[in-house]
């Protein structure tokens, strides 16, 4: 691999920093903002994209945890978004407009423990096993025992979260499962580098605006509309910040760094004492979750996870900013037809952020199928066919090109069709891939 391709694949997870020629620079060179076209950097409320938000409360042997959601639509098949690491669900708004606007669906945002405004008794616990439960039990709360048809969509850290719910079988109603730009190779290969990137970052604002301003200028959110909601789900106002080594503010990420005198330690350890005591006041905005400290879990997230991924039995799409970032598993199981891959080239890493119209696009043209049974009712309400059932046999009539056979999933379905009870059974949108998928 070139020296080329490396540095476009830095920063992977959990997100992405700026390519060369995107408006950003590396991890530790500085970039100014200097006069030029003025731009609104104003922070935009969620309720702009988002028709409700709801704390879901959920049960544990530690007591209750609380998750934040945020919801749009009221019919059809459930979109559960999940999003990538250090990010929240506010980043998905934009794509939501998009999405609702296209497919008849329904929204639900999920801001992952730790994240956004969920509150977790174990806020440090980020392995994949616990947060894939977190969604599970999500679900569960939210709909009970008869959960609707559901699509699990998740970015980076967010999809491989969404890999390892279905994997586990989490969410016994799923029908589909979509990946935004994450492959397990080049995960693990940035990995080495996450640290470093995460230093070069500003640990603190001014004020929303300038954390606003840093994402879109710094190239982490190519989409100013998305960036004005999305940050605001990404920091939070200061409780108090003590650093050993200073704070990095946002005036040293982006505006040139004053040069340090020089000076004895003990007066560089009182100055760096007094910084600390006014970087409340100046810049009271940091960040909602200190990646570097989840870097125990990063392994547990991606190893593996192609494999995961092309073993899960439902229908699946790879979304990614550039074909370069298939590994060899997902290269040969794409050659087999056992995903549908879509590469949307001239996207940061936050694929649906930075191009929520075209994702949403792509969304709407993978939606091969739609199945829709309308029965009249009967009065007898006990015989009913599962969900999970139905969907296992669409699985199977979608890997099968005859019908002709007594005994073909169509048939079957049928079959089992005649004893269900209601006036309308349900719509099911899912993705199909390839003949030999």
């Amino acid at each position: 691999m070139s020296a080329l391709e490396k540095s476009m694949h830095l920063g992977r997870l959990p997100s992405r920093p700026p390519l060369p020629g995107s408006g950003g620079s590396q991890s530790g060179a500085k970039m100014r903002m200097g006069p030029g076209r003025k731009r609104d950097f104003s922070p935009v409320p969620w309720s702009q994209y988002f028709e409700s938000m709801e704390d879901v409360e959920v049960e544990n042997e530690t007591g209750k945890d609380t998750f934040r959601v945020y919801k749009s639509g009221s019919e059809g098949p459930v979109l559960l978004l999940l999003h990538g690491g250090g990010h929240s669900a506010l980043s998905w708004a934009v794509f939501t407009a998009a999405i609702i606007s296209r497919v008849q669906c329904r929204i639900v945002a999920l801001d992952l423990r730790s994240h956004g405004e969920t509150k977790v008794k174990n806020p440090e616990d980020l392995s994949a096993e616990t947060m894939a439960k977190d969604v599970g039990n999500v679900v569960e709360a939210m709909y009970g025992d008869l959960p609707p048809p559901i699509m699990l969509i998740g970015h980076s850290m967010g999809g491989a979260i969404a890999v390892h719910t279905a994997s586990s079988n989490l969410v016994p109603s799923l029908l589909g499962l979509c990946m935004i730009d994450v492959v397990e190779g080049t995960a693990m290969d940035a990995l080495n580098s996450m640290q470093n990137f995460l230093r070069g970052r500003p640990k603190t604002f001014k004020s929303l605006e300038n954390a606003i301003e840093w994402s879109v200028k710094s190239g982490q959110i190519r989409n100013l509309e998305s960036a004005r909601v999305s940050m605001v789900g990404q920091v939070k106002q200061c409780e108090g910040i003590t650093s050993p080594e200073g704070s990095k503010s946002i005036v040293e990420g982006i505006i040139e760094e004053e040069e340090e005198d020089e000076e004895g330690s003990e007066s560089i350890s009182k100055r760096k004492k007094e910084d600390d005591m006014e970087t409340k006041k100046d810049h009271p905005y940091t960040w909602r979750i200190e990646l570097a400290k989840t870097e125990k879990y990063w392994d547990g997230w991606f190893r593996g996870l192609s494999n995961l991924f092309l073993s899960c039995p439902i229908p699946k799409l790879l979304l990614l900013a550039g074909v370069d970032r298939l590994d060899k598993d997902l290269t040969i199981g794409q050659m087999q037809g056992k995903f549908q891959m879509q590469v949307l080239p001239q996207c940061g890493h936050a694929v649906h952020e930075d191009a929520p119209d075209k994702v949403s696009l792509v969304l709407n043209d993978c939606k091969k199928t739609t199945v829709r049974i309308t029965l009249d009712a009967t009065e007898d309400k006990s015989l009913s066919l599962s969900l999970h059932c139905l969907q296992q046999l669409l699985w199977s009539l979608c890997r099968c090109n005859c019908t002709s056979s007594p005994n073909s999933p169509w048939q079957l379905l049928m079959a089992l069709a005649l004893h269900v009870c209601a006036e309308e059974l349900l719509v099911l949108c899912c993705f199909i891939p390839g003949p030999c998928g």
